[in-house]
C-alpha cells in the first residue's frame, strides 16, 4: 500500500477518536478563543479534524508527485472524505449548530454520486473526483472546522465567516451532483 493510500486510511481512522473527543464529557476544562469559550475536548476535536482534513490534501499531493494514483486511491479517497464530512456535520446538527436541512442536502448528494460510482464500477470504469466537487469538500471542512470553533466572529461586524462557507459548500454541491450526472448519463443510460 502506498503512502497516499495510508494518509486516507489514517483520515478514516481519526474519525471515531474525533467523534469521542466531540461528545464525550471528559471535563479537562476550557479554553478562551476571544469572545468565544470552548471545551478542551472540543478544541482537541477541532483540531484532529483539522489534521485528518489535511490528510486529504497530502494524499493527494503524493499520488499526484509520485504517480500513486490507483484505483483503490479514487474509490477510498472521495469515500474517506464523504465519512468524515458527514460525520462532522451530523454532529453539528445534533449540537444544534446548522440547519438540518442542509446536512440532509449534502448526504443526500453524498450517496446519489456514491450509487453513481457503484454502477460506474460495474462497467469497470472509476469515476475519480471532479475539481468542483474538490472545491466542494474544502468549503465543507473550512466550514466545519469554524463551526467547531462555535463560529467565531470576524470583523468589526462580528459576521459569521463560518455561513459564508457553509451556504458556499452547499451551493457546490447541488452543482458538483448535477455535474457529476451530467458527466457520466452515459453510464445511467448504459444500466437500464
Amino acid at each position: 500500500m502506498n503512502i497516499a493510500n495510508k494518509l486516507t486510511l489514517s483520515r478514516i481512522v481519526l474519525i471515531p477518536i474525533f467523534v469521542v473527543f466531540l461528545f464525550v464529557p471528559m471535563s479537562l476544562g476550557t479554553v478562551s478563543l476571544g469572545a468565544a469559550s470552548l471545551s478542551v475536548e472540543r478544541l482537541i476535536a477541532a483540531f484532529l479534524f483539522i489534521i485528518a482534513s489535511c490528510t486529504d490534501w497530502l494524499d493527494g499531493y503524493y499520488a499526484r508527485k509520485y504517480q500513486l494514483v490507483t484505483n483503490f486511491g479514487k474509490f477510498l479517497d472521495p469515500l474517506a472524505d464523504k465519512l468524515l464530512v458527514t460525520s462532522a456535520f451530523i454532529s453539528l446538527v445534533a449540537f444544534d449548530q446548522i440547519a438540518a436541512w442542509m446536512v440532509i442536502l449534502i448526504i443526500a448528494r453524498e450517496f446519489a454520486i456514491t450509487g453513481l460510482r457503484l454502477i460506474a464500477v460495474e462497467d469497470g470504469e472509476v469515476i475519480a473526483a471532479s475539481r468542483i466537487a474538490k472545491w466542494k469538500t474544502a468549503f465543507q471542512m473550512v466550514a466545519i472546522i469554524l463551526w467547531l470553533f462555535n463560529n467565531p466572529p470576524f470583523g468589526p461586524d462580528g459576521f459569521p465567516l463560518a455561513d459564508i462557507f457553509l451556504w458556499i459548500a452547499v451551493i457546490l454541491t447541488v452543482v458538483s451532483g448535477v455535474d457529476y450526472f451530467w458527466k457520466n448519463r452515459a453510464i445511467l443510460l448504459k444500466s437500464k
